[in-house]
């Protein structure tokens, strides 16, 4: 199936164009989500994509499966409460880097306490690009934003650590420019049983690569070439070397743990049972 065919299948045709700006990485990043469902094959009525608020947030408006697009930093709980409701469903969360680790911290992190079956992918440009620029808990130390004029003095969130360190039991990183990989990763978290988090790690141009002079859009998917180390590489290199720089790939995984839905029948028949 080409692209073409699957914008035909998988997006509504009467909320396009996006509002995304030129060079934005969110069209991409949106697009390895659709090819990921299609590489799988799954039934559109078997999936649910949830979304909060934010530039990113706004891909559930845009395709078409069930979808929720809930209230800033609130994307989990309603996935959550999908995901209870029927557990069957293939549910992926499309959210933010301040969407889902400022307002929507404390409920990452319990999601990923609980190890529930939900695919969290995290369109990370590092700001705030919709409501103005401001710095996120993902804006690099040092970086300017607007609410950072003379740069970011806080050090940034490494998502994926505190994913792993919260309990979840898929973790993966990828870019824009390494899309083929970036698809690749959203099927395994998908077909991963538990809490799958992986961060797609994008370029807001205007808000963010504006203010940091990083060029355009061609040159900031360059600076993610040139800055992502996959992983098998990344664990060779010595400390000095990865400085300034990223692992993509998996990053953790584990079997075996028992997944909340699955956990939350077992009690129910045990209640009903009257055990």
């Amino acid at each position: 199936m080409n692209m073409e065919e699957m914008i035909n299948k998988y997006f509504r045709p009467g909320r396009l164009p996006h509002i995304w700006c030129p060079g934005c990485g969110n069209g991409v990043v949106s697009g390895c989500v659709v090819k990921a469902i299609a590489k799988l094959d799954l039934p559109k009525d078997d999936v649910a994509v949830i979304s909060g608020i934010g530039c990113s947030s706004r891909a559930s408006g845009y395709l078409d499966f069930n979808t929720v697009h809930s209230a800033h930093g609130r994307a989990i709980p309603f996935a959550t409460g999908v995901k209870l409701a029927d557990p069957k469903l293939n549910v992926i969360v499309l959210t933010g880097d301040g969407d889902a680790t400022a307002i929507g911290g404390n409920h990452f992190i319990h999601a990923c306490r609980r190890n529930i079956d939900l695919t969290v992918v995290v369109y990370n440009n590092s700001i705030y690009g919709m409501t103005g620029g401001q710095y996120s808990p993902m804006t690099p130390t040092g970086s300017k934003a607007t609410t950072a004029p003379y740069g970011m003095i806080e050090p940034d969130f490494n998502l994926t650590e505190l994913a792993r360190a919260a309990g979840a039991t898929f973790v993966a990183r990828a870019t824009t420019f390494h899309a083929q990989m970036l698809s690749d990763l959203i099927v395994k978290g998908i077909q991963h049983k538990g809490f799958s988090l992986i961060e797609a790690v994008s370029a807001c141009p205007i808000s963010f690569g504006r203010q940091n002079k990083m060029g355009g859009p061609a040159e900031m998917m360059m600076w993610q070439r040139d800055h992502a180390v996959p992983i098998a590489a990344w664990d060779k290199l010595p400390e000095e070397k990865k400085e300034g720089k990223f692992p993509i790939g998996v990053l953790y995984e584990v079997e075996g743990r028992k997944e909340y839905t699955e956990a939350y029948d077992e009690l129910i028949a045990m209640a009903q049972g009257g055990k």
